[in-house]
């Protein structure tokens, strides 16, 4: 049995980072490994957060140690934590790494905990060259890279932006895992009827925080096509807007499509989440640029075929004409591959998603980890 510390946000704070970290502590867990997770008592301060509040009010998770004790901007709570980390002496830590904000915290506790010769350090990187860049990315990513031993990312996309700053450290591709900690699914009549949605209608969703990369203007733009319209398909917009609102409004309502839309752009708790995805037919991801995506593997949790623009690591995770549709990033091909879903219907994807989504699992993980944890010592 190995002792085992994942260092990233959890319960209280919400999203997909803490629905992750929660979800691999328990596979450590069930692997017979003693796992906990290392959270943020302050994550971000108020002023940087886009959203309306970065905690959850739904339950802590059951049989999960959380510890809260990570202050992002106190560098002084870095090294207590990093010294406190050390004494511990873990035999392998997961750092999580999606921000190049992260990298002086992170680095510095790291750093701190690599003292002990004996803890490995294992990095899952979601990010390492953020979609929104900022001063600072380079250096601030540079620092944290430094601090680790190894790396786990999930697209190819990610791998190539590490290896332009580490070339040298194991690193291994490893697919999303599916987010399977949502709940059963549930038949489209239900999920419909719980979220007062007519049942006869075509439908398809943007799901997740709205930010610029992720296209729902391009969408938006897509949804205005006249053969959109004449079709019959509406449009399910669930998720909370982690930037200006305004623009998007004005998109709607110049474009004279709001009553194509629904629109839940609040913040959709963990226990709402299949009800969003088992209502729709297909799941739209337009974005213009993309790592890999958390909404993916949760689709391929609920059987949901996808329609994805080839940017990033998406074309490689969505089989084309197979677990879904790849398109151009631009409105009238976004557009046709909606049509196209309707023309081929969801029970002609359903076969290849049940096959593909075999390979989405989260013991790939562990694995990976320890395979990487064995490479060799703290201080390689």
């Amino acid at each position: 049995m190995a002792k085992v510390v994942i260092i990233g946000p959890a319960h209280p704070l919400r999203g997909g980072l803490a629905t992750f970290n929660q979800r691999l502590a328990k596979e450590f867990m069930a692997q017979g490994d003693e796992c906990s997770i290392w959270s943020f008592s302050l994550q971000y301060p108020s002023f940087l957060f886009p959203g309306k509040t970065q905690y959850s009010d739904e339950p802590a998770p059951e049989g999960i140690s959380i510890h809260t004790e990570i202050n992002s901007i106190n560098p002084l709570n870095w090294l207590r934590v990093g010294n406190r980390l050390r004494r511990m002496r873990p035999d392998l830590i997961i750092v999580r790494y999606w921000l190049p904000l992260m990298g002086p915290c992170l680095g510095t506790i790291l750093r701190r905990v690599r003292k002990n010769r004996h803890t490995r350090i294992v990095c899952i990187a979601d990010n390492i060259i953020p979609h929104e860049k900022r001063p600072g990315d380079k250096p601030f990513t540079r620092y944290f890279v430094k601090s680790c031993d190894a790396f786990i990312t999930m697209s190819e996309k990610v791998m190539a932006d590490l290896r332009s700053f580490e070339n040298k450290k194991p690193a291994l591709l490893i697919r999303h895992p599916l987010y399977d900690n949502f709940g059963d699914p549930v038949s489209k009549d239900i999920a419909r009827q719980h979220l007062a949605i007519d049942r006869v209608q075509k439908l398809v969703i943007f799901f997740g925080f709205i930010r610029k990369y992720k296209g729902l203007d391009l969408l938006l733009q897509a949804m205005a096509d006249p053969r959109i319209r004449q079709a019959g398909i509406r449009l399910l917009i669930a998720g909370e807007f982690y930037e200006d609102a305004q623009p998007y409004r004005e998109q709607i309502e110049q474009s004279g499509i709001s009553d194509l839309l629904i629109q839940h752009t609040d913040f959709i708790p963990d226990s709402e989440v299949r009800y969003y995805l088992c209502a729709a037919d297909a799941v739209i991801q337009p974005y213009r640029s993309a790592t890999q995506s958390g909404v993916t593997p949760l689709a391929y949790h609920f059987d949901k075929p996808m329609v994805v623009t080839n940017v990033g690591g998406l074309p490689d995770l969505v089989p084309n004409e197979k677990a879904g549709l790849v398109v151009a990033p631009e409105p009238t091909a976004i557009a046709d591959g909606i049509l196209r879903f309707y023309q081929l219907g969801e029970d002609y994807f359903i076969p290849h998603l049940r096959t593909e989504k075999l390979k989405y699992s989260w013991l790939n993980v562990v694995n990976a980890a320890r395979q990487l944890a064995a490479a060799g010592n703290s201080n390689s």
